[in-house]
């Protein structure tokens, strides 16, 4: 870096700001605040504002049980994601656990993976964002909204890994204030001590039963439950440019239980309870459905910029979490050298851009193509982040194991009744993917997402062909690892 450096034990110190830098150059300027929050915002999304109506209006009131188990085992499997985490602080996380634990193929698979699938989102997010905007400026083109939108939060993450993290304390800190409000408001109208509330659990039994819709449909909906909860995972990620590395994921993953149970088992509880679960205004917004029937004033107004908020959000974490992984992909020789290269800022420039420039280009399909391009890269993504949870729960049981033999003292955050319960979690998210292929509304999303698997295996071997099967260097391993 061109201003000075002091280097100690595989970290770099910027004589001129003080700012320690990781592996490959990444600064650690993410503060304790910038983690807690990441975290907390991780798994409320626009889906959570909007596409759980869809849940409650397919299942009834009993949506509220799909989306505490969907819950139960992402807290599972981020249990054994954190465990690995705070023994082997690793760049890529998750990236470089099922590497070391399942080896070169599997690494490769999941980074690749992951990173597909937040590009992805960076295109859907983008668009959702646009479509929200033109509801206050409806003769502003949509593509040209969406990439306005990209545009301003790519430039957010080129700053610096400090700058996306101050946007999404400030991003999260809104949705976790207007979810803490929600639940006021909708226990005061629970206990009729709201005006003009007659409170009352009555909506929960009053049109057709808890589960009017069987047991099966409750099952069923656990599959899109979790993908609500995807994000969760981001915070391990962002450990790498964090002071406080171990203790910010612990922290996190320990509170991830709260985050479950108070963001979307409560409010989804309140939204069927306050509002009959067959209003259609819950499918199209069931937040706003509540704030309509609370009377609160311009209601709709209200949640059209939250849900923004969420959305942009989730652009800013896409954008963020793409870049991360590609650049971790480079230290295996699983991605392209190029993409190694950082700013003296410490922002791997060309891995975000990358990432930028195929959500840019998702985000045209979206113009020219929605039906037919652009619903074939939804579809294809659909699965992925399942697949990933699913090879990170068998990593665990294998990492576990050798860290048992060789540094038990590594252990200081442990899975649940290992390995009975590990087991279990890796049996149960099988299930899962297992009944998408099935399902009529996650069929096509299960098949176009196994597709995108072969192809990244496809790609696996011939990197295999053209290169050296490289093997985990000790510099990808955090420097706290290394105590």
């Amino acid at each position: 870096m061109s201003t000075g450096t002091v280097r100690d034990h595989g970290t770099t110190k910027t004589a001129k700001t003080g700012t320690t830098t990781g592996p490959g150059g990444l600064q650690q300027g993410l503060q304790r605040r910038h983690m807690r929050l990441i975290a907390l915002g991780g798994v409320i999304g626009a889906g959570l504002f909007v596409g759980s109506g869809v849940v409650v209006r397919s299942t009834g009131p009993a949506a509220v049980l799909s989306f505490l188990a969907a819950g139960v085992l992402t807290v599972l499997i981020m249990r054994m994601l954190a465990e690995m985490t705070v023994a082997r602080p690793a760049l890529g996380s998750f990236y470089a656990h099922v590497r070391e634990a399942l080896g070169p193929r599997a690494g490769f698979t999941v980074g690749w993976l992951y990173w597909y699938f937040f590009v992805i989102v960076v295109a859907v997010e983008a668009v959702a964002g646009g479509r929200i905007v033109q509801l206050w400026l409806p003769d502003a083109p949509l593509w040209a909204v969406s990439l306005v939108l990209m545009t301003l939060l790519t430039a957010t993450n080129l700053v610096s890994a400090r700058s996306y993290g101050e946007f999404e304390y400030w991003f999260s800190s809104v949705k976790v204030l207007a979810i803490v409000v929600f639940l006021v408001l909708g226990a005061l109208f629970v206990l009729g001590l709201w005006p003009g509330a007659p409170g009352g659990l009555g909506n929960l039994t009053a049109h057709g039963g808890f589960a009017p819709e069987g047991v099966g449909a409750v099952l069923a909906a656990v599959v899109p439950c979790i993908g609500f909860f995807t994000g969760a995972e981001i915070v391990t990620i962002a450990a790498a440019e964090s002071v406080e590395p171990e203790r910010a994921v612990a922290g996190a993953i320990r509170s991830i239980v709260l985050r479950v149970v108070a963001f979307y088992v409560l409010s989804v509880f309140l939204v069927v309870t306050v509002v009959p679960w067959t209003s259609k205004a819950i499918e199209v917004s069931p937040y706003a459905a509540v704030l309509d029937r609370l009377a609160v004033p311009a209601a709709g107004t209200v949640m059209n910029a939250l849900v923004l908020i969420a959305v942009l959000s989730c652009l800013n974490s896409a954008l963020y979490t793409s870049s991360r992984m590609l650049f971790a992909l480079t230290r295996n020789g699983d991605a392209p050298g190029g993409f190694t290269k950082v700013s003296d800022s410490g922002v791997p420039r060309r891995a975000l851009l990358a990432g930028t420039s195929v959500g840019y280009l998702s985000v045209l399909a979206a113009w020219i193509s929605p039906d037919v391009v652009f619903e074939f890269l939804i579809n294809s993504y659909g699965a992925i982040a399942l697949f990933v949870y699913l090879t990170i729960a068998v990593a665990q049981v294998r990492l576990r194991r050798k860290l048992e033999r060789t540094e038990p003292e590594r252990l200081t955050l442990k899975m649940w009744l290992f390995p009975w319960l590990s087991w279990v979690t890796i049996a149960l998210m099988a299930l899962v993917i297992g009944a998408m292929a099935f399902l009529p509304d996650s069929r096509a999303q299960f098949w176009l997402s196994l597709l995108t698997v072969a192809v990244v295996l496809a790609g696996y071997e011939l990197r295999r062909r053209k290169g050296p099967d490289g093997v985990p260097r000790s510099k990808d391993h955090h420097p706290a690892a290394r105590r």
